[in-house]
């Protein structure tokens, strides 16, 4: 029987799919599947009664495909659909560890950039002992900033990257401005990285995302921000065991090639809260979750 999908609904037109995830659920209705709405502002309002008001009762087991949800939130959205008649097919427990770094980390230390962190109050400060503190173990050199969740790549002079971990003063402007730049959304604390250079082609995607449905790899696309299309495929033997050992249903891993050739692990995530690039096929992600 498919299974039923639960996407996010349009703010403006609550009975309608969010126009983002929209051509995606057009194919998996097209693939037999039932499709649910949750009011993803209501669900981080903390309403969540509210936010699945109009999901049909007794669905059964379903997936979640929307916009990305705090871990409490999301423990909030299962224990509202279950009163409901529905179970998430990715547990509360299964989606935080795969979408906060320090959930994921352990199992894939060795093909993934060294990594700390410390949990932080959005709009929290570290002092710059703390903050030597917990650079202390990574290797010298530079590295990046982020939370438990992303970063600010995009700002990457400013809130990213950090030329020299041992520069106390300049990795305290750099995580100060980060936080900043984050506000209330700082998800769980501040998360150090060993910095590596990855390799860029001119002419294929530097990075990939490898979806993965209970510990095999089921689709490769490029990643969402990639300007490229089809890329390069990566080696995905050492990455395997790993995603295996992560024990979460549906993960999402970003993958880049060191400029010394090593695939490494960039990124993992739920996928559930994945995105997909322009130019990948919705309907290859729909049969993915509607499928026997």
């Amino acid at each position: 029987m498919p299974t039923p999908v639960l996407y996010c609904g349009d703010p403006l037109e609550p009975r309608r799919v969010d126009e983002h995830f929209a051509p995606e659920a057009q194919e998996v209705r097209a693939c037999g599947g039932a499709v649910g709405l949750i009011d993803h502002d209501a669900l981080l309002r903390g309403d969540a009664r509210q936010a699945v008001a109009h999901v049909p009762a007794g669905l059964g087991n379903a997936w979640y495909r929307g916009w990305m949800i705090p871990g409490d939130r999301y423990a909030a959205l299962a224990e509202a659909l279950s009163r409901r008649g529905t179970e998430l097919l990715v547990t509360p427990e299964q989606y935080r560890t795969a979408h906060e770094l320090p959930g994921w980390y352990p199992a894939f230390t060795g093909i993934t950039p060294a990594s700390v962190w410390r949990p932080t109050e959005p709009g929290g400060t570290l002092t710059a002992d703390d903050l030597a503190a917990l650079a202390e173990p990574l290797p010298p050199g530079p590295g990046i900033v982020k939370d438990y969740v992303k970063s600010r790549k995009h700002e990457w002079e400013q809130a990213c990257f950090v030329p020299d971990l041992a520069d106390a003063a300049g990795l305290g402007r750099v995580v100060r401005r980060f936080v900043e730049l984050q506000e209330e959304f700082l998800a769980g604390g501040i998360v150090l990285r060993a910095f590596e250079a990855f390799s860029k082609p001119e002419s294929v995607a530097a990075e990939a995302r490898v979806w993965w449905l209970d510990g095999d790899p089921r689709l490769l696309t490029p990643h969402p921000d990639s300007p490229f299309g089809r890329g390069l495929v990566p080696d995905l033997d050492h990455v395997r065991p790993a995603v295996r050992r992560l024990g979460c249903r549906f993960v999402t891993t970003d993958m880049a090639l060191r400029s010394d050739g090593v695939w490494r692990v960039v990124e993992v995530g739920d996928g559930q809260v994945g995105d997909l690039h322009p130019s990948v096929s919705r309907g290859a992600l729909a049969a993915l979750l509607v499928g026997p």
